[in-house]
């Protein structure tokens, strides 16, 4: 085979370097390939990219678009919003309104200051006025004339200086005559006008007396209103945490100009190359100590929607935690939908955030004095003005923090006893049968009515009222009472965890809060599972991942940042992306008010039940030995004996299980072979070189498998 060479490579006649590598001689193969690389000396550099390269059909049009996407729009949010439009001009009416009154009510003290000021104002009126009639601005000038001997430059000021007094002088006495005689007559004929004029008149001259150092208007000094956030001040600040561009290379850049955010002011910054909006986060007391700003004002975060070194940055005009109270939503008025996300509390903007339970769960958490029982008020009472919503409270510290929602629950369960923590269970396990009931019915429907898949929705529950599909609301206050028993922990972490996984696309919604989220506290098939979380103040980053998960650190979420003085404000998740949120604060009286609210919606209804109504209730358990079986069963083993099957299932479920621990091995054994026979489950002959050689016992594969519904 004959190798030609082309006259040009990649453009090039003369290469610098030759790319051509020819077929070795079959001669050679003896020995080691060897390939040559001819270099030339001097060679030009080629450029990489070709600045002749035209522009691709479409590149216009498409920049357009992207340019679309992004632009601002026309008309402001504020206009836009109806609601922020009706909100920012009662604020304004209401702003220069108050303005108006207070220096109204300090009137009388204004006016007392200048008369206080009139005879200093009035001494300065009178030199001024002598000044200006005795011409004395033109002295010095005929002084001069007279010292440089000028005789006709000073006849000519002297005659323009008489020309300029006289006038001045005869309309002086004029008006002088005149005031006085005016005066002298009104005070006469009409005394109390001639008092009126003559207060009026010297508060006027009380004018020219001010003093520089004295105001006479008593003005309001906000010492928690902050100065306006610049560039410069957002460049020296990340310098000062060491974020910036190293020598050579690109720095900060803003995206866009520093601007008014509702309360506050945002700023855009695209981070050095390599850097993540992360870093940031990591060290926003450092920030905010940086900007002389209290930390509660300062808020950065990261916009992935752009790219991980896009930070935004709001800066709080007024510490929102000296900010006055902003009333939940649903205070006065209104009606909640489970269905819906219902209104919860506030982002430091000022922005309302709502929270969505339904097709979720909700874990709360955060140290004791955090806040925890304002996000409960502001969550269960958005869900009692929900009239199909039936709600089930277990406040297992026993202080009676949600009594106003009592009259409205169908259970309601407050203390810290041993019976109230099994009820906490029993509802748990009412809740797992509940939504077996109705899994089966779900399942039992032709596609067409579930064209959003096999889940409850309002327009199953409104179709099929008999089937009570309403959203069942589970809370479990202090749960750690329950996940720290020594009899009902695992009990407790395998039904919450069967309830968070299975239950909520049939409308069970398990909501539990704690106040000691560490690991024994909180198991991890409960907290790993749960849908949306809230994370108050805690002490440290364990906790804080305990609590918004694994990573959520490292991510920039981080509660270990909030004072303990911020109550009721935390970190609210659902998945990987999180916001600053502070709970509405909700005082108990208006809690019963909303309550009984809630009470006179469901009436109407017709949609109390239970203990709201009188009624016991009865709280149903399915589960039977082989659900109790998956429970306690090791993980990774597929083969246990029955006598260790008994004693985990004992320590699982003392009430049943307890007296089979009182028999030898062979009658527990034996025990648990009768109790299986039903689910056609056999205990056979198993040799386990690991524990204690041959006895009966079970494989898990011989379990039956779990359906939904069963």
């Amino acid at each position: 085979m004959t190798e030609i060479a082309p006259e040009r490579v990649n453009g090039h006649a003369d290469p610098a370097v030759s790319l051509l590598k020819f077929a070795p001689d079959p001669a050679l193969q003896d020995g080691p390939a060897e390939t040559i690389i001819d270099v030339i000396e001097n060679a030009e550099p080629r450029p990489v990219d070709d600045p002749k390269a035209a522009a691709e059909a479409g590149t216009w049009l498409a920049e357009k678009q992207a340019y679309l996407a992004e632009a601002p729009p026309v008309i402001p949010t504020f206009l836009r919003n109806a609601a922020q439009f009706v909100d920012a001009t009662r604020w304004t009416v209401s702003y220069y309104a108050h303005v108006t009154a207070f220096h109204t009510v300090r009137g009388p003290v204004y006016l007392a200051r200048l008369l206080l000021r009139a005879p200093r104002g009035a001494g300065r009126l009178i030199v001024r006025w002598g000044k200006w009639v005795a011409d004395t601005e033109a002295r010095p000038v005929e002084a001069k004339a007279a010292v440089t001997a000028d005789i006709e430059a000073w006849l000519a000021l002297s005659r323009e200086h008489s020309r300029r007094v006289r006038p001045r002088r005869i309309a002086s006495l004029a008006v002088a005559a005149s005031t006085s005689i005016t005066t002298l007559i009104s005070s006469v004929l009409v005394p109390g006008w001639t008092l009126i004029g003559a207060v009026s008149a010297a508060a006027l001259v009380g004018v020219a007396g001010k003093k520089g150092d004295k105001p006479l208007i008593t003005r309001y000094v906000a010492t928690n209103v902050l100065r306006r956030l610049d560039s410069t001040e957002v460049f020296e600040a990340l310098a000062a945490i060491g974020i910036e561009g190293k020598r050579g290379k690109r720095g900060v850049e803003f995206a866009a100009e520093v601007m008014r955010d509702g309360p506050g002011w945002r700023a855009e910054v695209d981070l050095p190359p390599g850097i993540e909006a992360t870093a940031v986060l990591e060290k926003r007391a450092a920030l905010a100590a940086a900007m002389r700003r209290p930390i509660s004002t300062v808020w950065p975060e990261g916009d992935r929607s752009a790219h991980p070194g896009r930070l935004v940055l709001w800066v709080a005009q007024r510490d929102p935690a000296k900010a006055a109270r902003k009333l939940w939503p649903l205070m006065k008025d209104g009606q909640a939908d489970v269905y819906e996300p219902l209104p919860y509390g506030f982002d430091p903007r000022g922005n309302l955030v709502e929270i969505t339970l339904m097709y979720s769960n909700l874990l709360v958490g955060g140290i004791p004095g955090s806040g925890k029982t304002s996000c409960a008020l502001a969550i269960v009472l958005g869900v009692a003005l929900d009239p199909t919503a039936e709600l089930w409270i277990y406040e297992l510290k026993g202080s009676g923090d949600l009594d106003s929602v009592k009259p409205i629950c169908h259970r309601y369960v407050s203390g810290d006893e041993d019976e109230d923590l099994e009820a906490g269970l029993a509802g748990m396990r009412s809740g797992i049968a509940e939504y077996q009931r109705r899994a089966k019915f779900i399942k039992s429907l032709p596609a067409s009515e579930v064209p959003e898949g096999r889940k409850v929705t309002r327009a199953l529950a409104e179709k099929y009222p008999e089937q009570d599909l309403g959203p069942r609301v589970i809370v479990i206050d202090e749960v750690q009472e329950l996940f720290t028993h020594a009899d009902y922990k695992d009990e407790a972490a395998a039904l919450a965890t069967r309830l968070i996984k299975k239950a909520r696309a049939y409308g069970i919604i398990l909501i539990l809060l704690t106040q000691n989220p560490d690991a024994p506290s909180l198991p991890t098939s409960v907290s790993s599972s749960v849908g949306t979380r809230l994370c108050l103040a805690v002490m440290d980053w364990r906790a804080n991942n305990n609590v918004l998960g694994t990573s959520a650190y490292e991510r920039g979420l981080r509660a270990t940042d909030i004072s303990i003085d911020e109550q009721g404000t935390g970190i609210l998740a659902r998945g990987r992306e999180g916001t600053t949120v502070r709970a509405a604060f909700i005082k108990q009286t208006e809690a019963e008010d909303i309550a009984k609210r809630a009470l006179a919606l469901r009436t109407a209804a017709g949609t109390l039940s239970g203990q709201s109504v009188g009624a016991a209730v009865e709280e149903q358990d399915v589960e039977t030995i082989v659900d109790h079986l998956r429970a306690v069963w090791p993980d990774g083993i597929d083969s246990v004996h029955s006598h260790r099957l008994v004693e985990a299932l004992a320590a699982y479920r003392a009430d049943l299980y307890r007296p089979w621990t009182e028999m030898d091995t062979a009658g527990s054994s034996t025990a648990l072979s009768n109790a299986l026979k039903p689910f056609r489950v056999a205990t056979r002959q198993l040799t386990i070189r690991e524990c204690c050689g041959g006895a009966k016992g079970l494989r898990y594969a011989d379990l039956p498998t779990v359906e939904d519904g069963e």
